[in-house]
């Protein structure tokens, strides 16, 4: 069943990383990195598979691994614009963060 972001786009910021996410399917997910700070490159873009739950109407958990290693899972809360985000780097450094998403 299609969800709610399948087919938009959205800008997640917090505050170290900024980037766009464009829910492709149910599936699948692009990213790109608007502003990467020391976490990404600027411009890097990736489609990573994604595990995508509702937990409830507008606020899901999604979860993907990067062709680095790297893995992150999101806690999108979009009826208040509202994101967690948790990534685990190729070298072992965790990163627990919190700002904003919004639809583009």
């Amino acid at each position: 069943m299609k969800n709610m972001l399948t087919g938009n786009k959205y800008i997640m910021d917090v505050g170290v990383l900024k980037t766009e996410l464009f829910f492709e399917t149910d599936t699948s997910m692009i990213f790109t990195v608007i502003e990467g700070g020391s976490l990404q490159k600027t411009g890097y873009k990736e489609r990573v598979e994604i595990l995508s739950v509702e937990i409830r109407p507008k606020v899901y958990m999604i979860a993907w691994k990067e062709s680095s290693g790297a893995t992150v899972t999101h806690v999108e809360d979009h009826e208040n614009g509202i994101i967690f985000s948790n990534a685990t780097l190729p070298d072992g450094n965790f990163y627990n963060m919190k700002g904003t998403i919004s639809l583009l």
